[in-house]
């Protein structure tokens, strides 16, 4: 099959591959139809996630349909369109029991596909603990719409439910990325009484602005003065920093009213520096750390019932054979790109 590699820092290339068999009678073996690209995978080729192993097929972002099935798979058969999540989790162990999936305690726990074992970005995938791993996609969502399911829509509705947003809320989100509008579309179902979006690129502020005009936008030289301006209580009641970028952490805190809630959800290069003596007093609860991925039945509904929509999102599509220009327009953010959906067999 073909598959792109991860073949050493700074190169991934498309490969002819074995097609993955069973090991285990929970695997299920996936034939891929759509796989995306998330920029978790340019952190990867960048050197930035040192747990990747050269060599491994990447993509963790992906759809299709099971080929094969282990003995011990109940959930799903042979045939069945499925998402796959991102994160392999056995479901028994301590922290999966209380809903901590990125923290499961199997020695391929937590985000494996496409970083520790082979991923998506290919023909076919191994999916372990395929019970937990991968949800039927209802007979009417098609495969674009359930594309981002297992990842970048998982990650904003977690970040989301643990920002504990309620409708008295200013809710601030730092990025307006892939990831950043599926958590916009998340806090949208909460209702918040105001949502800002902080953006600094014109094509990401544009996408907002023609998809979502109920939200204000901003950008990060005024984010401050906007978010007092439209407060009531001197900052945001919730900061949810989706950018990763140069300064966006510093922004998120300082932008937080006293007490407030600021959700760590981007994947930083570099660390990040904490400065308490600068923050003392204002009081603020950090959560941070991967998404938990345990809400992907949920959030097909709620697809299914028209409550979610990320199609606008997939703004290119590329077959497999050129997965390599896909990667250059999405990294480079040109003509723009928002997300590539990349055909690796027969769709829906």
């Amino acid at each position: 099959m073909q598959a792109y590699t991860y073949v050493e820092r700074g190169r991934f290339e498309l490969t002819e591959r074995e097609k993955p068999r069973l090991r285990d009678s929970r695997d299920a073996i996936v034939r891929v139809t759509l796989a995306s690209i998330c920029s978790s995978d340019l952190h990867i080729r960048h050197g930035s996630v040192p747990r990747a192993v050269p060599g491994i097929v990447v993509g963790h972002e992906m759809v299709g349909i099971v080929e094969e099935a282990g003995a011990d798979v109940a959930t799903v058969k042979v045939g069945d369109r499925v998402t796959v999540n991102v994160e392999t989790f056995c479901g028994e162990c301590f922290f999966c029991r209380r809903g901590y999936v990125n923290n499961c305690t199997d020695p391929h726990g937590g985000w494996a596909l496409g970083c520790r074992i082979d991923g998506g970005q290919a023909e076919y995938v191994r999916v372990p603990y395929a019970d937990r791993g991968l949800n039927r996609i209802p007979d009417t969502v098609t495969d674009e719409q359930a594309l981002f399911v297992g990842d970048i829509l998982a990650t904003g509705f977690w970040a989301v439910r643990i920002s504990e947003i309620t409708e008295e809320d200013t809710v601030l989100i730092i990025g307006a990325g892939p990831t950043g509008i599926c958590t916009l579309l998340c806090a949208m179902l909460r209702r918040p009484r105001r949502i800002i979006v902080c953006e600094k690129s014109p094509d990401r502020v544009r996408f907002v602005r023609e998809h979502y005009p109920g939200v204000v936008v901003t950008g990060p030289g005024e984010c401050r003065e906007v978010v007092c301006r439209n407060s009531d209580r001197g900052g945001a009641d919730v900061v949810l920093e989706v950018a990763g970028a140069e300064d966006t952490f510093r922004l998120a805190w300082e932008c937080a009213r006293p007490n407030a809630v600021v959700t760590v959800v981007a994947l930083y290069d570099r660390p990040q520096v904490l400065p308490l003596p600068d923050m003392y007093g204002k009081n603020l609860t950090f959560k941070t750390g991967g998404v938990d991925g345990c809400d992907c039945a949920e959030i097909l509904r709620l697809i299914q019932q028209g409550a979610l929509d990320t199609t606008p999102l997939i703004t290119h599509r590329f077959p497999l054979s050129r997965i390599g220009e896909a990667y250059r327009l999405f990294e480079n953010r040109e003509d723009g790109v928002v997300k590539v959906a990349v055909t690796c067999g027969e769709a829906r």
